[in-house]
């Protein structure tokens, strides 16, 4: 199995319709230790039944936006594991009313808060797993094609994914010296709880399916294939990318029927 023996730590699973669940169950058969984040009491409900039945070793709080939570989840996972050969970061917050309208209209705090949790913690997250992280380690986060181009409603996620995206070619030069990779799965739509915020979502789906060259959309398991091979050594040679999983649609241009 292409991941025995690994520990993959995971931050962002949600519920059972999550790419990081995809992600997760994808680690979990071929061989990978898990473990898993809960930001508060609320979603704890629903990620420990999902752990129970992934597997995981143990679940853990943090809120990415608390800079103590993050050091104690480096102190939780190193006193568990002693250390860990695979970070996913699938995490991303935008306020409600931001996903909506004109991007001009996001407000200060909107875009703090957007920037902060949806890039910023992947950073911070880098920064106190470093010490924990295995020579050869891998670092994934999610994106999407929002960060390069115009999408309805997507306005400061968009923003806040190019953001992200910039800071994966960061983290990989800083990093790179101890042979650990940071890259990007860049997902194409899917129905999850994070995509339910976006205005029109259900259109942009119908319009992938429409138009994207494979005629369909991704699935979770899709999405979490392509980052079982950015952790595996299969990808050995591979950081500082963004590999797409979006049924080819970031090849398409104007579409004529």
């Amino acid at each position: 199995m292409l991941l025995s023996g690994k520990k993959a730590v995971i931050f962002g699973l949600a519920n059972n319709k999550s790419i990081a669940y995809g992600i997760a169950r994808a680690f979990r058969d071929n061989g990978a230790d898990i473990a898993l984040s809960w930001p508060g009491e609320a979603l704890r409900k629903r990620v420990e039944p999902l752990a129970a039945e992934l597997e995981a070793a143990f679940t853990f709080p943090c809120d990415v936006s608390r800079d103590e939570d993050l050091a104690a989840a480096a102190q939780t996972v190193g006193g568990r594991w002693g250390g860990a050969d695979i970070l996913v970061h699938a995490v991303a917050f935008a306020n409600r009313d931001d996903l909506q309208g004109r991007y001009i209209d996001t407000s200060r705090q909107g875009f703090a808060t957007a920037l902060d949790i949806s890039a910023y913690s992947l950073v911070a997250l880098c920064r106190v797993f470093e010490p924990l992280l295995t020579e050869g380690g891998s670092v994934i986060t999610m994106t999407y094609y929002g960060a390069q181009k115009v999408i309805t409603n997507y306005n400061i996620m968009g923003v806040a994914k190019s953001a992200l995206e910039a800071s994966v070619r960061y983290l990989a030069h800083d990093l790179g010296p101890r042979g650990i990779r940071v890259n990007a799965v860049s997902a194409g739509p899917i129905r999850t709880l994070a995509a339910s915020g976006i205005s029109g979502f259900h259109r942009i789906l119908n319009h992938i399916e429409r138009f994207s060259p494979l005629r369909k959309n991704v699935t979770i398991d899709e999405v979490g294939n392509a980052a079982l091979f950015l952790a595996s050594p299969l990808s050995l040679g591979i950081t500082g990318d963004i590999l797409f999983v979006d049924a080819g649609y970031q090849t398409s241009g104007i579409q004529i029927e």
